[in-house]
């Protein structure tokens, strides 16, 4: 009797959960068209909205996992695109040129954000799934091309900084011998003395000797004034 209670209740929950997985299914359905017809008007907000939806019901709907990642690129968000594109290719493994055609997009926003690099390793994945894309094989091409003129660039650049890193070097040896050559051959020259200094210096020098002259003239005029004295003297003891 236990038993047969628990069957009755397993087939009850059966015919309960069908008619629900049917119409989560509808809905998301039912989002993505919504979303198609709003990313057809340009409206990628709000179709980005509805597929979001359609992911949230279901997150393994690869449709409306690639689509949404379309409204992001359509938005130039760049990094949310590639997340998009990223998980679609995850998720895809029954058709190689699907999932080519996610790692292609992945290409392309990443090129978007200037990621050479990542973006030509995007658009070579996308050919190993499917070698006969031509569109790929081009995008492929143009960023190599790019890489390619970058480094060219940059190889460009560094040689004008080693040669201009020469030649100031060669000029600064240049200046430095010139300046050796410059003091060999002009000695070095008394410093001038001005007019004014040497005007100054003549006066200073007949101002000592007139000084001079006069202790001069003091001195002889004290001898003569001793020598008379003397001679009184000697007078008057005579």
């Amino acid at each position: 009797m236990r038993r047969t209670v628990i069957i009755k209740a397993f087939f009850i929950l059966i015919t309960v959960s069908l008619p629900l997985s049917l119409f989560a299914q509808k809905e998301v359905r039912k989002n993505i068209r919504k979303g198609n017809k709003q990313y057809e008007q340009q409206k990628f907000s709000d179709a980005a909205d509805l597929y979001g939806k359609a992911v949230e019901e279901n997150p393994e709907s690869k449709e409306a996992i690639f689509n949404l990642g379309n409204t992001f690129y359509r938005q130039k968000e760049w990094d949310k695109a590639a997340e998009q594109y990223q998980h679609f290719a995850g998720l895809e493994q029954e058709n190689p040129e699907e999932a080519a055609a996610g790692w292609h997009n992945i290409g392309n926003s990443l090129l978007q954000k200037k990621e050479l690099q990542q973006s030509m390793e995007a658009y070579k994945m996308a050919l190993r799934l499917n070698p006969q894309d031509d569109e790929t094989r081009y995008n492929l091409a143009v960023v190599q091309k790019m890489i390619q003129d970058q480094q060219d660039q940059q190889d460009q650049q560094d040689q004008q900084d080693q040669n201009q890193d020469n030649n100031q070097q060669q000029q600064d040896q240049q200046d430095q011998q010139d300046q050796q050559n410059q003091r060999a051959e002009q000695p070095d020259q008394p410093e001038q003395m001005s007019r004014d200094n040497a005007r100054q210096l003549l006066q200073a020098i007949e101002q000592d000797e007139q000084q001079t002259q006069e202790k001069v003239q003091q001195i002889k005029a004290q001898e003569r004034e001793q020598k008379v004295e003397e001679n009184r003297r000697n007078n008057r003891n005579w």
